[in-house]
């Protein structure tokens, strides 16, 4: 059974440390600060995330399932990538089972420390894969001009 994801003070901890590294640049170059404005207050709403690069496209991919940022994403449909001085607007389409279980596995692949927040192997077929798409969601980025 996956874990449940919980903000513990560890987890404010990390994410402050990660979010200090990525402000300058550094680190793995799929990490950002994913920035999306709150559903009921409309205020900014930070939190580092990594992007999976896939050709030409991009995505995010809701590791610890349902979170805040996942909701207020889908409401703004938009949302800011900031990483070192390079700050971006996308806009935001949620992709549904076939099209989103490939994303799923290279994000597996890429960031193994969320495995176990999952119900499957990095190496699960692509069927299984589709059904967790469900509690993982996963979003293509646009960039908007």
């Amino acid at each position: 059974m996956a874990r449940r994801f919980r903000r513990t003070l560890a987890r404010r901890l990390i994410d402050a440390g990660a979010t200090a590294v990525i402000k300058r640049g550094i680190g793995p170059r799929q990490r950002y600060l994913l920035t999306v404005a709150g559903r009921k207050t409309g205020a900014g709403y930070t939190t580092p995330v990594s992007v999976v690069v896939d050709g030409n496209d991009r995505y995010l991919v809701a590791a610890y399932g349902e979170v805040g940022w996942v909701r207020n994403a889908r409401a703004a449909g938009a949302v800011t990538l900031a990483r070192g001085d390079r700050i971006e607007r996308s806009s935001v389409v949620e992709l549904r089972g076939h099209d989103a279980a490939p994303i799923l596995k290279r994000y597996l692949a890429l960031e193994p420390i969320t495995r176990s927040y999952f119900n499957v192997a990095a190496n699960a077929p692509l069927e299984a894969l589709e059904r967790e798409v469900a509690t993982h969601p996963v979003f293509r980025l646009t960039p908007i001009a």
